[in-house]
């Protein structure tokens, strides 16, 4: 699975540093460092007046704050990795365009 956040200027005025942080400590207190690889992107177009966007294997969320990141994590990232594990299934994607890893 790949996690992108953006980190364009608009998103970085609106906390994406802390989301980045919230990702890390996630991923490595859950040990899911060889099922998650977090990525930094620029801007996606898709910029809202309030929250970071988020990209979810190429799914585009936005809105995501300090406040609502932690259900967004358990809603759209472990929910993802428990139905693909249920299904015996991890795929492998390939990115098509620059990321930038953090």
């Amino acid at each position: 699975m790949v996690v992108q956040i953006c980190v364009g200027s608009s998103c970085h005025l609106k906390g994406s540093s802390d989301i980045v942080e919230f990702f890390q400590n996630e991923v490595e207190a859950n040990h899911l460092e060889d099922k998650i690889i977090l990525a930094g992107n620029f801007c996606t177009g898709r910029c809202n007046r309030e929250g970071v966007t988020i990209q979810v294997d190429g799914e585009v969320f936005a809105g995501i704050t300090k406040e609502n990141v932690k259900e967004f994590y358990k809603e759209k990232v472990l929910a993802k990795l428990e139905r693909e594990k249920g299904a015996n299934f991890m795929s492998n994607t390939a990115l098509t365009e620059a990321v930038y890893y953090i």
